[in-house]
């Protein structure tokens, strides 16, 4: 009903049989630009825009995928846990993924950092793609509230199998560790391999004679 209620603000109708505006009444003499007149050409374009079928059925899609910063801000977050400078086994770059994954869901609704005059505290950063600087609000020290208690369901789990650490770890069957090392090309025949190797010998050791 907001989306249909266009065609009404446009004319300086704000309210109408079944909705109405939701911005705050507006002041005399702040609109610069004229209304558009109902029925008009320029109104009926708008309504056929408004109205039309094809876009009232994708709609729903722009309004809850309009934008990927929430998940490129999470992409962000992971590499605070699973550095790219780091390699890690898959069991554990798994654990580090979802412990990242907590400290988003339960950090990521923080509210504003304030001063003592209860005014929000700002920050700025400088973006190196756009060369330009900007402010952002800083938001309320996390709390990490949970770690105690993964802690806690840790050692129960421990303690509840019976079996105390392991001192050899058997690697499964799907660890791509098994695969060894992975070279681009395939190899040549060990017994080519073989002959360089014993050609190269022979002239180190006829340079040594020398």
């Amino acid at each position: 009903m907001m989306w249909y209620g266009v065609v009404h603000h446009v004319c300086n109708k704000h309210t109408w049989a079944n909705g109405s505006c939701q911005h705050d009444p507006l002041e005399e003499g702040s609109q610069t630009k004229p209304w558009i007149t109902q029925g008009s050409a320029a109104h009926q374009a708008l309504a056929g825009v408004v109205f039309d079928k094809r876009w009232l059925s994708l709609v729903k899609k722009f309004l809850n995928f309009r934008t990927t910063s929430d998940l490129e801000s999470f992409q962000n977050h992971i590499l605070m846990y699973c550095s790219k400078r780091h390699a890690y086994t898959p069991f554990v770059y798994r654990t580090r993924t979802l412990l990242a994954a907590i400290d988003y869901n339960l950090h990521n609704r923080r509210l504003p950092a304030r001063n003592r005059d209860g005014q929000k505290i700002y920050r700025r950063a400088y973006n190196k793609k756009s060369k330009i600087w900007s402010a952002y609000v800083m938001k309320e020290k996390k709390q990490y509230t949970y770690i105690p208690d993964i802690q806690r369901a840790i050692l129960a789990r421990r303690l509840a199998s019976g079996t105390g650490l392991p001192r050899t770890v058997t690697l499964r069957p799907a660890d791509p560790r098994r695969l060894g090392l992975l070279a681009p090309e395939q190899p040549p025949p060990t017994a080519e391999l073989v002959s360089k190797h014993v050609s190269r010998g022979d002239m180190e050791h006829r340079d040594t004679e020398d």
